[in-house]
């Protein structure tokens, strides 16, 4: 079955014009450590340094993939003008999770587990960034403890490490200026499942080894 009939014609245009526009400004070049299957539900978490880095992972997946993951974005960001509600809404079908405002409560109520179980419970993937926030490019800061939620409730997702490289300079941050920098995206074997047992730190570490261990 082609994927593409499940999208609609605007849905479709769309997505191919960001693809191709997506490789031009990064002339993004994907590599797979490991066979990719036919059907895995999967959370792809990779480093974050730009506002770029879901639309190349999801530009860098083959395309009768990409109508089932979903990237995991920010609210507050793709919500902000109409161009960028229909991308993560009509293209990506985002899903937006509302960040914790400054006067927040650490304990308070937040649905972002629940709205990221969802899909994966539907047999769909998500693409994340567990760092938190975008960082400078050059380190990977620690991960919060999202991720490790999130395994907690989807055990039968698989959990894919994706290293991006250079898109912190394609898109600096606090800059609006694209420059055409060449990048790559190194998605590697699954890590281990968390272990019944296993730490939450243990595990977040674990994680991050991952990630790191594919850096070129």
């Amino acid at each position: 079955m082609n994927p593409n009939r499940s999208m609609s014609l605007d849905r479709r245009l769309a997505a191919g014009f960001l693809v191709r526009l997506c490789r031009l400004l990064t002339g993004i070049r994907a590599r797979w450590l490991a066979p990719l299957p036919e059907a895995q539900v999967r959370i792809y978490y990779a480093n974050h340094s730009s506002h770029l880095d879901g639309m190349v992972v999801w530009a860098s997946l083959p395309p009768r993939l990409r109508t089932q993951v979903r990237p995991v974005a920010a609210a507050d960001y793709w919500l902000t003008t109409g161009l960028r509600r229909y991308i993560a809404r009509r293209v990506f079908n985002a899903v937006l999770i509302a960040r914790r405002t400054a006067g927040q409560e650490a304990g308070a109520p937040n649905n972002a587990l629940t709205l990221m179980s969802e899909p994966l419970e539907q047999g769909q993937s998500l693409i994340l960034f567990p760092e938190g926030t975008r960082g400078s490019g050059e380190a990977i800061a620690d991960f919060k403890s999202g991720i490790w939620h999130l395994a907690r409730m989807n055990p039968q997702a698989e959990l894919v490490p994706v290293y991006l490289e250079n898109l912190n300079r394609v898109l600096p941050k606090g800059s609006r200026l694209v420059v055409p920098i060449l990048c790559s995206a190194v998605f590697g074997a699954p890590v281990e499942p968390l272990g019944e047992n296993e730490d939450k730190q243990a595990f977040l570490s674990r994680l991050k080894d991952a990630l790191e261990a594919l850096k070129p």
